[in-house]
């Protein structure tokens, strides 16, 4: 009997039965792992033997009648961007290729008090900078549909071994769609959680305002469960809400009647492509088909999103890897002195688009060009972030595409960075206005690439917007496809 292609609800449920054990499981990954791995490449840090040995701590813990908690001996994979105590944190950088750090992130804090099985860390864009995790410096992750196609990213490597079998569910950040995106590539469940919503202390900061952390899974109730888990207030984050956090799995209620769900014109136009317009358009009727109401709205500040985005960002990354400079923090090359070490360091340790976003974040911050652009960005974000706060006078949750285009080829668009920067249109306006939301497949492209539906909530609105996707997804039946990996699967 399969494990691997299991949520974590449905596990929990068969550890606490007894029907299997928790070592049992975690070689049944393993083992998936060890199959797909050299296709998909999900994978930088795998650790096997820690992880037989919490499933055997997890075993010893049933057989003696404990109750165990809901995510006790399920494997999961971490993005290599949160710190994990003991386990290297690379970042997919080679600046950071032996980071081995001293504590953990909070979020592994919370989770290790669930005792999961951590099976290892995930590939991403070096320092999650990117949407393809063709930009890591180890090596490019497949996506497990097609193995020719890109997972998305940043969080490629989490949404690759979910869908894969490698991990039942997975931690990434969202700085702007790399949760939502790969999710969406890969035919899973990704949120971003409201800003400040869980904590992001011990996640390697690309863009401070703007970076989240949150799950990957199979499903909506994995989601939730998991959100429940790793949200709250923390003092090690100055901007972690104090908001009290509520049980999210109370909102897995398949009934949408009277929920008001707005349309935004500006996400369906020209360019956004056919498969994903007609599949995203019958999930939205089949809401309405449900007792949802649909309006169309508009949110008028869309189409300054990417430049606001891609000016804030790499301003806030650039003062952020000043850091690396080969003396206080990562791998250092020798020079003839101190100012040629930090620029060969630099230089060979940092990949072309962290470089490239770095230079673009100097320039907008530089003296004479702070107020033309990086004040001007600041400036727009309030009018996209007022766009939603009047889109929600009207509406319950937004509904949209989460991508414009289903996953696309390997090698593709990774020498257009403009082509790819323009990936991020669906997913980047929540970022810059702390909003959450989430993507949950919704069909496929002609080319049987999976597609994601995103639903957007009001600020700490995370309760309405499981809900809308809950009931979505029981509707249909996506959420129970496993990827099918040619030369593994076939």
């Amino acid at each position: 009997m399969a494990l691997y292609d299991k949520p974590a609800h449905v596990l929990h449920e068969m550890l606490a039965k007894k029907e299997i054990s928790s070592v049992e499981l975690t070689e049944d990954v393993l083992a998936r792992m060890d199959k797909v791995e050299k296709s998909i490449g999900a994978y930088i840090t795998v650790t096997r033997d820690d992880a037989l040995r919490t499933a055997e701590e997890t075993d010893k813990k049933i057989s003696s009648g404990e109750e165990i908690s809901f995510l006790e001996g399920i494997p999961c994979g971490i993005k290599d961007n949160i710190c994990t105590n003991g386990i290297k944190t690379t970042c997919a950088s080679k600046i950071l290729e032996n980071f081995v750090p001293p504590y953990d992130a909070t979020v592994i804090t919370k989770l290790k008090q669930e005792k999961p099985v951590i099976i290892g860390k995930t590939n991403l864009d070096e320092f999650a900078m990117g949407g393809s995790t063709e930009n890591s410096a180890f090596h490019a992750t497949h996506n497990p549909w097609n193995i020719d196609c890109v997972p998305g990213g940043s969080s490629g490597g989490s949404a690759a071994a979910v869908a894969s079998g490698s991990a039942i569910w997975a931690l990434g950040s969202d700085t702007g769609g790399s949760i939502r995106q790969p999710a969406s590539f890969c035919g899973v469940v990704g949120m971003k959680p409201t800003y400040g919503r869980v904590s992001r202390y011990g996640l390697v900061a690309y863009a401070s305002s703007l970076d989240q952390i949150g799950p990957i899974t199979r499903d909506v109730t994995d989601c939730a469960n998991i959100l429940n888990i790793i949200s709250g207030h923390d003092d090690m984050d100055s901007t972690s809400s104090a908001a009290d956090v509520p049980d999210y799995t109370k909102s897995l209620v398949a009934d949408v009647k009277g929920l008001k769900i707005g349309m935004p014109k500006e996400y369906f136009i020209d360019g956004i492509d056919e498969d994903i317009n007609n599949a995203v358009r019958k999930a939205i009727d089949e809401l309405k088909a449900m007792g949802a109401d649909v309006k169309e709205i508009s949110l008028p500040h869309t189409a300054y999103a990417i430049a606001t985005y891609y000016l804030i960002a790499p301003a806030e990354a650039a003062t952020n890897l000043e850091r690396y400079d080969g003396v206080s923090y990562g791998e250092r090359v020798d020079g003839a002195d101190v100012v040629d070490m930090m620029k060969n360091t630099r230089t060979q340790k940092f990949g072309d688009e962290v470089k490239r976003r770095i230079m673009i974040g100097n320039y907008a911050l530089s003296a004479g060009y702070y107020d033309a652009y990086y004040l001007k960005a600041l400036k727009v974000r309030t009018l996209i972030q007022r766009d939603y706060t009047e889109a929600f006078k009207d509406v319950d949750v937004i509904a949209c595409p989460t991508a414009p285009t289903p996953a696309y080829k390997i090698g593709e668009m990774i020498d257009d960075p403009l082509k790819m920067y323009l990936q991020d249109v669906c997913t980047v306006p929540l970022n810059l206005a702390g909003l959450p939301g989430i993507s949950v497949p919704c069909g496929y492209s002609s080319n049987g690439m999976p597609i994601g539906l995103q639903i957007i909530g009001r600020p700490l609105g995370e309760e309405t917007v499981i809900r809308a996707a809950y009931a979505y997804e029981q509707s249909q039946n996506f959420h129970n496809d496993m990827a099918k990996i040619g030369g593994v699967d076939a």
